[in-house]
């Protein structure tokens, strides 16, 4: 799943999202429903889809690497122009944008249910990235407009409880759905959800705008960073099959990689930019943000591959695995309110070290588990320490980010973190698609030696590589000769799972390592422009 729960920064956002607006307190709890229902959107589609997978491989024909796509255009563009849909609102109004953003999800939800192949399919999700970058900060920002400061943090309490709920749900209902009838109704479930919001929208929420400082639009840097971001994913998920040298995975890593430095010049440069540069001379935002981009890319980039280990190898169901992160997000939203006091009583450091640490060792025990395993010995631990880990390190991590610019542009850095840690996992997912292809190929031609496999069946296997564990057996195989063939696949990718979550936790270690060096064991002063106070030292 490539976002587990709340991503950080998400109630940062509500709370200095905007001035407020003219509500009425009878629309209040319209509106907040309003805001649940459409970020609940968003959330279900975030986690369902992973789930769904299997089973769309399987149905559309496609590739793991198409399948990955699947996942990709959705969360790249919604990482992208997730600023740019947060300064629309405020400009054109955060009513308007909403609501248009919920519309274009829930066609491009009905455009998805009804592809009838894997590149409509494809297409289809980048839409519905593109909406999300519409709802997902206007949902926010609906509930900073409409509740006067003194009645906010119980809306915010409302909408976190909820979030965890549809967090916890919407992946077994997802997989509920793919296993009883099929993985269609995994995307049309969106439908009477935007039908009700867009009612409710209609009715009782106002509108609102940010002002005169929402005059900019970064319109360029938005291009850049889908150009950015699309040019080195499509590389990284493309070179398995079409090979390093070929010209269009060459041409895509080149734009990519040019289009991301002239992303730095165009928002040093630019009046309004969606991404303020300069906020990371701030050593404690700086160190948070390289924090959050190591950490969720081995969150987003190794929990992509777990529900696919679970179906296609362990031979789970789909609702199964849906369920198999509950303990995750039960555990993040029970001690939520602990983990919050961890800074103030220990300051932003320790927790930011700690945690990832654990968060290391969950990661290096999902490496262990080989094939035909039982989920409670071999998969609950590692879910119940990564979940401890993710626990302690989330809200300290976005007070961190919030105390080091203070509350006039907290609004700006947490919508910094937000998209950096999706970015993150957009990235991860592709570079980890690589490493699981490598490690794929090279034991499958391994276990295919070792099993006794006839030249036809390791040909035929060859030619199935780009299906990972969902490649299919020789036609006419006896079943002892297949079950050990379909034992070398599963042995396979579960050499390039332990690859990928050893990464992972390098990359959580990592991340460890960059909050000891680079946050403070007090919240940062502003260094100037932002204040005239010096920055406390490490």
């Amino acid at each position: 799943m490539t976002q587990i729960g709340k991503p950080p920064g998400d109630d940062a956002l509500i709370r200095h999202g905007c001035e407020t607006a003219d509500c009425a307190p009878a629309a209040r709890p319209w509106v907040l429903a309003a805001a649940i229902i459409g970020s609940s959107m968003a959330f279900i589609d975030g986690t369902v889809v992973n789930v769904a997978l299997p089973a769309i491989q399987a149905d559309l024909h496609a590739t793991a690497f198409q399948a990955q796509w699947v996942v990709e255009s959705y969360a790249l563009f919604l990482a992208a122009l997730l600023l740019v849909g947060g300064a629309l609102g405020d400009r054109f109004g955060r009513r308007r944008i909403f609501a248009i953003g919920v519309t274009l999800f829930a066609i491009a939800s009905v455009a998805c249910a009804l592809s009838r192949d894997v590149q409509q399919l494809i297409l289809a999700r980048a839409a519905q990235g593109v909406g999300g970058a519409m709802l997902v900060p206007g949902s926010l920002a609906l509930i900073s407009a409409s509740f006067p400061e003194k009645e906010r943090g119980r809306a915010i309490g409302t909408w976190s409880g909820f979030s965890g709920i549809t967090a916890a749900i919407g992946p077994v209902l997802g997989g509920f759905l793919v296993d009883r009838y099929s993985w269609i109704w995994a995307f049309l479930v969106n439908v009477p959800m935007a039908i009700a919001v867009l009612l409710i929208v209609w009715r009782h929420v106002p509108e609102s705008r940010g002002g005169e400082s929402a005059a900019g639009l970064d319109v360029p840097g938005a291009a850049l960073a889908t150009l950015a971001l699309g040019g080195v994913v499509y590389a990284f998920i493309e070179a398995p099959t079409q090979g390093w040298n070929a010209p269009t995975v060459l041409a895509a890593l080149v734009a990519g990689v040019v289009a991301a430095i002239a992303f730095v010049v165009v928002e040093l440069r630019v009046r309004s930019p969606m991404l303020p540069l300069s906020l990371m001379r701030i050593g404690n935002f700086g160190g948070a943000n390289l924090l959050t981009l190591l950490l969720y890319a081995a969150l987003g980039g190794g929990l992509y591959f777990f529900p696919l280990n679970l179906i296609q190898v362990q031979g789970y169901s789909a609702t199964a695995a849906g369920a198999a992160l509950l303990p995750f997000i039960l555990i993040m939203f029970a001690l939520s309110g602990w983990a919050g006091q961890l800074v103030d009583r220990f300051g932003p450091r320790g927790p930011l070290v700690i945690g990832p640490s654990i968060a290391a060792v969950g990661f290096a025990l999902f490496s262990v588990p080989g094939v035909g395993v039982n989920y409670w010995t071999a998969f609950l631990p590692a879910v119940v320490v990564l979940g401890f880990g993710m626990t302690v390190t989330v809200a300290p991590l976005t007070t961190t980010v919030m105390n080091a610019v203070g509350p006039d542009l907290a609004g700006v850095a947490s919508g910094v973190n937000n998209a950096v840690s999706r970015a993150a996992a957009v990235l991860a997912i592709a570079l980890f698609g690589v490493v699981m292809a490598w490690a794929f190929d090279s034991q499958l031609a391994a276990g295919l030696r070792d099993a006794g496999a006839s030249a036809q069946a390791t040909a035929f296997l060859e030619s199935q590589r780009s299906q990972l564990a969902g490649a299919a057996l020789p036609p006419g195989v006896d079943e002892a000769s297949g079950k050990a063939l379909r034992h070398a696949v599963n042995a396979a990718f579960v050499s390039g799972f332990r690859w990928v979550m050893g990464i992972c936790a390098a990359l959580a270690l990592l991340s460890a390592l960059s909050a000891w060096f680079f946050i403070g064991r007090r919240p940062a002063t502003l260094p100037a422009p932002f204040s005239d106070r010096r920055p406390e030292s490490p």
